[in-house]
């Protein structure tokens, strides 16, 4: 097997990531060309003019730094863990304070490489599902060695990452998890894989490891264990041939017509589902991300900004089916990289990919509402120097759960206005800043900002492109308003509890380089490969403002290199954390980070930090995951803590023979993403 793999490079990969999960995934983003050749300009390039640091604060009412607070020091727990575990990495492990911000009280993990699931003392952990476990009706067990098509499309997906757990109404103890699979790793699904001459068995199982799952959990009294319960009358699968309903501003457009569906309203599946988000009318949220690796043999311009391979693509689904191959099908690819709309609830509604949110490499969606009701979605475009975006509806929701009610909620995404971030910051001097991470005179990274408008329904903003254009060519849209050239902005949440809007910047390592952005306040390293948080304040707290102030919340890495930054919270009381990508909040108002690719040396982990009060900047590391593994889907309730556990075992030469993790089920076995569940052992509230 390792000799039918292509000979990797031996240049590192961007966020630590390994080489197969780039090439997998993202299509080796990290080694091609930044698709975003644009003129337009930088943030470093439109400093002058900015408002006083004054009126900033003033406008963005965010809280100022926290004051120190002494506390004890305990060890926190080690890494343990199977054959493959290591000694702990030093850096950062020992400031074991079980004390901290309200649900944040918990002795922080050390970073370690052990390949398992470390917590801190005194929690518990468990498997809720696994990726082969059989959820609907006739699935049969999972079996490596006779896997098919026809299994996979009933058992739980492959590579989970976003996760939504929603009430159950009427069945006491049960929620409703719905998860994202985000792309499959043929090579540690199938033994003796050759990447040169797929099957189209695997194939059409990749096709069906593809896409979400929807699945009943049960919950055990007293503790935070989930089970799923297979076989509910909700639990669903969909794949990447599942019938999709196009809707939207764009739906109908020549640009998405095919010769399969010459009406460009019906598309066949979804796949690199990444991160999501779920809705006040109860439905959830899919984005759909690294698009450009299932197409092969683009040509056109408008691809190339899109990153879609010249040649053959890595799975060759394009072999089996010719809509994955652009030649035949020139309008397939744009018939994604949508956000999609699911109503779990309805085990037979048709899901929606919702044109009026744009068209790029989607992170992921989560909506706030405005006063009057309306909803606004905010978005991140996950590559090096894109942008990130809202949606603010023209419509406003309608409470209740009657099915008026209901049908009138599900077209709440086709109408209204979507805008593109525009930064300034307020320091002049930082004007083509050194890249060293200095902060600026002022003492902190910050600034204003605009949303640009780029379409509203069927009337385009952007000078010479028409709506259709914008929609399914946003990013050029994007380009030609001159917005905000950012490092790879992955989640963008709205906190529940203050509005603040927290944007997590994974990492850019082509910052500065030649020929590229140099740093910029919002973007102040060169070589980036730790990232940062942005927090954003709109004015007057209005989400369907037009403007903004922004600072920085957090600059990630070391905390002993003076380059970072935790809201102006101790150094040497915050554990180290690299590659921010998801986060999400805990009843507490807390912000949970999932990070993707640590730069440090150690696996990557789940992290809480504080947003408000005397603590705020405070941040612990909760839990790591195992080896070569992501973290992913964070869902954070009173007593329970749920992770995806992504791509487990992903190192550049592993394989099913050859195993670099033998997680979750020990050695011997099939390694295999699932969803973790973690709570304490005394019954009690997470971190309190």
């Amino acid at each position: 097997m390792r000799n039918m793999l292509p000979l990797l490079s031996s240049k590192p990969h961007q966020g630590g990531r390994s080489a197969l999960t780039c090439r997998y995934r993202c299509g080796d983003a990290c080694f091609q060309e930044v698709p975003n050749t644009s003129d337009n300009e930088y943030a470093a390039d439109i400093i002058a003019g900015a408002l006083s640091r004054r009126s900033v604060v003033r406008a963005a009412a965010v809280v100022t730094v926290a004051t120190a607070v002494g506390a004890a020091s305990v060890a926190g727990p080690g890494g343990g863990g199977r054959a493959h575990a290591a000694a702990a990495v030093s850096r950062g492990a020992g400031h074991g304070r079980a004390d901290g911000a309200r649900g944040l009280r918990f002795a922080p993990v050390a970073p370690n490489v052990a390949d398992t699931v470390t917590i801190p003392s005194g929690y518990r952990q468990d498997i809720v599902i696994r990726w082969g476990d059989p959820i609907l009706r006739g699935a049969p067990a999972f079996d490596a060695e006779r896997q098919t098509a026809k299994a996979q499309a009933g058992q739980f997906g492959y590579n989970n990452d976003f996760l939504s757990l929603l009430p159950l109404p009427g069945e006491r103890g049960r929620q409703l998890m719905v998860a994202n699979h985000e792309y499959t790793s043929e090579w540690l699904m199938f033994r003796n894989y050759d990447p040169q001459n797929p099957t189209r068995e695997q194939v059409e199982i990749g096709w069906a490891g593809h896409g979400l799952s929807v699945v009943v959990v049960q919950e055990e009294r007293g503790t935070g264990r989930l089970t799923a319960v297979p076989r509910h009358r909700l639990n669903r699968r969909i794949t990447a041939t599942t019938e999709f309903r196009v809707t939207g501003p764009a739906a109908g457009s020549p640009l998405l017509k095919t010769s399969v569906d010459p009406s460009g309203t019906r598309v066949l599946g979804t796949f690199n589902n990444c991160a999501g988000g779920e809705t006040p009318w109860g439905t959830t949220l899919h984005g759909e991300e690294n698009i450009n690796n299932y197409f092969a043999h683009s040509s056109r311009p408008t691809d190339r900004r899109y990153g879609l391979a010249t040649g053959a693509t890595e799975r060759k689904w394009e072999r089996f089916d010719k809509r994955f191959d652009v030649r035949q099908e020139p309008n397939e690819t744009h018939r994604f990289g949508w956000v999609v709309e699911l109503d779990p609830y309805d085990p037979d509604s048709t899901p929606r990919k919702r044109t009026a949110l744009g068209r790029f490499k989607h992170e992921g969606a989560q909506p706030r509402l405005t006063d009057d009701g309306r909803p606004v979605v905010y978005m991140g475009d996950d590559e090096r120097f894109e942008y990130f975006y809202k949606f603010v509806s023209s419509k406003r929701m309608k409470k209740g759960n009657s099915r008026a009610a209901r049908e009138h909620n599900l077209t709440l995404l086709d109408e209204g206005t979507l805008y593109v971030a525009k930064l300034t910051g307020d320091s002049p001097e930082y004007t083509n800043g050194s890249g060293t991470g200095a902060h600026p005179a002022d003492g902190e990274f910050d600034g204003s900002g605009v949303w640009i408008p780029l379409a509203t329904d069927k009337v385009s903003h952007v000078p010479g492109m028409t709506a259709d254009e914008v929609y399914v060519f946003t990013r050029l849209a994007a380009d030609k308003v001159g917005a905000t050239k950012m490092d790879r902005p992955e989640d963008v949440e709205p906190s529940p509890r203050t509005g603040r809007v927290y944007v997590a910047l994974t990492n850019n390592t082509e910052r500065g380089n030649p020929g590229k952005p140099g740093a910029d306040e919002a973007n102040p390293r060169n070589f980036n490969k730790h990232g940062q948080i942005l927090e954003l304040a709109e004015n007057w707290d209005d989400p369907s403002s037009d403007g903004f102030a922004w600072r920085l919340f957090l600059v990630a890495g070391d905390p002993n290199d003076p380059q970072t930054y935790f809201a102006g919270f101790p150094k040497d009381r915050v554990s180290p954390i690299s590659c921010p990508d998801n986060v999400t909040f805990d009843p507490h108002g807390n912000m949970w980070i999932s990070t993707d690719g640590n730069k440090l040396g150690s696996n990557d982990g789940l992290f809480g930090v504080a947003t408000q009060g005397e603590r705020r900047g405070e941040l612990k590391q909760f839990l790591t995951v195992p080896i070569g593994a992501e973290t992913c889907g964070p869902v954070i309730q009173d007593r329970r803590v749920l992770v995806a556990v992504q791509h487990p075992g992903e190192t550049d030469f592993a394989t099913v023979e050859k195993p670099d993790s033998t997680w979750p089920d020990g050695p011997g076995k099939l390694v295999r993403p699932a969803v973790v569940s973690i709570w304490r052992k005394d019954g009690r509230d997470i971190g309190v």
